[in-house]
């Protein structure tokens, strides 16, 4: 298996080139004093060494010895708590955390290619400090000062990890009717009584305490997800004095033992009466819990992402390593017996997906991480635009880069051959951690429902506009560039098709709402390769410019870039073609056969 490398050039390119992020962030004052050009290339270089020298290492042994459950105490894989306290004395915990409570407020753009080195290293330890920061965010938004100053400045420390306590065994993406209950006490507090399942971190030895946000419902609230409340519920109670006390009525009845991500702690949590407090307002405590589950969503793409990035790495080494067979147009290396496997046209057709789809992903990401700095740095239209985008491409990040992020972990293990089913190569292992990415989180089926229904349909196309707008203006800022035909062009088209098959669904579901029901998963897949289009014919853009200024030290980059951008235009993004018609053929085939005839 080959060393991990973390794409720093890449990223600084996307950052620095395309983005221009050092130039946005000095635009907005609460960023212009905690981050400039120079701040963040030595974050991402400094958590590049936590990657590959604290994670890489320990990520065969995590998945090999998992974590281990005795009488409600759970511990990790050998390492792992080692490796967490070297994580926290670097600060890390606290890198995008509020200034006010001890954190960095450091960009999203910055903590997105933070948490992509995280889950290329080892996604398992990565979950550790990712649900932690989510549950940071949520907490910083909608807790109380009290909570806040007790909780959330030893969260960012890394003293204390947080979990997140949502589903329940009859209740899983349906959070409207879960059973767990919460019963007002005389001083201010409520008693948490209920049980959660498949609940990440929930219990470990990395921390001296757990903070568990938890979803309940007093017993007078009302029906549905309109009852439903946000607590925050430690594992052991703290003292007057910030001192921890007594353990909480919390306990892990047991743990999951999982297709992957073994050395990550799923559990079984029950609650006994619990001592918890209010998270917000009653009864709205799931609008509170989205801000968590938004980030975290966005962090569950990230993870497809770094599975896929670690895929191709090793993929390639082993491509260029591999000794089998002879070009079709002759001996490369007639001295050897064989050609290496990269002569072969269909293990290059593999590699260049997994660049092109994990180039594009990292791209799309930073994207959509830039808009929710907006959302929350900016001010006036700036915030408005942002806060629309992130929205509208949530889903997308989550879904889509999770079933690229999948599909490019299954096509290294096809590279592999043989090799890539045996676990000593580490190949196995990374197709395994990423299955679950596909499904926690919310379905990619419930986010493409909330794409096309929600998002789309719910804002009866507002949403959709901002993104085409500014594509368009895109489009016609760079159509009378002749090097630029090749990507405005199909990226014209594909924008084109993408308004005109919204606006075919938008009419059929006023007859039948089923049409969305049906047609959600290849609408969200048609919106995904279109919007990477455009962020591909961005990267592109700045590639041949750089080429055009003669940058001699960047010009295999650049014209890697480039390439890589004709390859997507030409091999990939016709993969939309299929799915548009396959969209727009209709729910009928798909309701009109009864449920005995399955």
């Amino acid at each position: 298996m080959a060393e991990y490398k973390v794409p720093l050039k890449d990223m600084s390119f996307l950052l620095h080139e395309v983005y221009k992020a050092d130039e946005m962030w000095q635009q907005l004052p609460k960023l212009a004093e905690q981050v400039d050009k120079d701040t963040a290339q030595a974050i991402l270089q400094e958590c590049a060494k936590i990657a590959e020298q604290e994670l890489d290492p320990i990520a065969r042994q995590g998945d090999e010895v998992g974590v281990s459950f005795n009488d409600g105490v759970v511990t990790t894989a050998p390492g792992y708590k080692e490796a967490f306290n070297t994580y926290v004395e670097g600060g890390w915990a606290a890198l995008g955390g509020d200034v006010e409570y001890g954190g960095m407020g450091m960009p999203k753009m910055l903590t997105a290619m933070h948490e992509e080195m995280l889950c290329s290293g080892d996604i398992s330890f990565a979950l550790y400090p990712v649900l932690t920061a989510g549950a940071a965010l949520s907490l910083a938004k909608h807790g109380s000062e009290e909570l806040k100053q007790r909780y959330l400045t030893r969260m960012y420390s890394g003293e204390w990890s947080a979990s997140m306590c949502l589903t329940e065994a009859h209740s899983g993406s349906d959070l409207g009717i879960i059973r767990t209950k919460a019963i007002p006490q005389d001083d201010g507090s409520y008693s948490i009584t209920g049980n959660k399942i498949f609940i990440t971190g929930g219990e470990h030895d990395l921390t001296e305490n757990i903070v568990h946000l938890v979803l309940a419902k007093l017993p007078d609230a009302p029906s549905g997800p309109r009852g439903i409340s946000l607590f925050l519920v430690p594992k052991f109670n703290v003292n007057e004095d910030e001192s921890v006390g007594e353990r909480n009525h919390v306990s892990c009845g047991s743990i999951e033992h999982k297709m992957g991500i073994h050395a990550s702690a799923t559990c079984v949590m029950n609650f006994d009466g619990a001592k918890g407090y209010l998270i917000g307002e009653l009864n709205k405590g799931l609008a509170c819990m989205f801000t968590m589950m938004n980030f975290e969503r966005i962090g569950v793409g990230i993870q497809g992402l770094g599975a896929a990035e670690r895929s191709y790495q090793n993929a390639l080494e082993y491509a260029k390593d591999r000794l089998q067979g002879r070009s079709l147009t002759g001996a490369k290396k007639p001295e050897q017996a064989a050609d290496s496997i990269m002569v072969h046209g269909d293990v290059r057709r593999m590699l260049l997906n997994m660049k092109a789809l994990n180039e594009g992903s990292r791209a799309l990401s930073s994207f959509v991480a830039m808009h929710l700095d907006y959302a929350t740095f900016g001010e006036g239209d700036e915030k408005v635009k942002g806060e629309a985008l992130a929205s509208l491409m949530t889903p997308i990040a989550k879904a889509f880069f999770t079933d690229l992020g999948f599909e490019n972990t299954v096509a290294g293990q096809q590279v592999f051959g043989g090799h890539g089913f045996i676990r000593e190569w580490g190949q196995e292992q990374l197709v395994r951690d990423a299955r679950i990415t596909q499904i926690y989180e919310g379905t990619n089926g419930i986010q493409a429902m909330d794409l096309l229904m929600r998002k789309v349909a719910g804002s009866q196309g507002a949403l959709l506009k901002v993104f085409t707008d500014e594509v368009n203006a895109y489009i016609a800022e760079n159509e009378a560039d002749e090097a630029m035909n090749e990507f405005i062009t199909p990226l014209n088209q594909a924008l084109v098709d993408l308004i005109e098959l919204t606006d075919d669904l938008l009419a059929k579901s006023k007859n039948n709402i089923n049409e969305l029901g049906a047609s959600a998963n290849d609408y969200l897949h048609v919106f995904g390769y279109t919007a990477m289009a455009y962020i591909w014919s961005r990267m592109a853009k700045v590639a041949q410019n750089g080429l055009d200024n003669n940058g001699e030290s960047g010009e295999d980059f650049y014209r890697s870039k480039l390439h890589t951008a004709r390859y997507y235009f030409t091999r990939l993004l016709p993969r939309r073609v299929s799915l548009i018609a396959t969209a727009k053929s209709g729910c009928d085939c798909l309701f009109d056969i009864n449920d005995e005839l399955f």
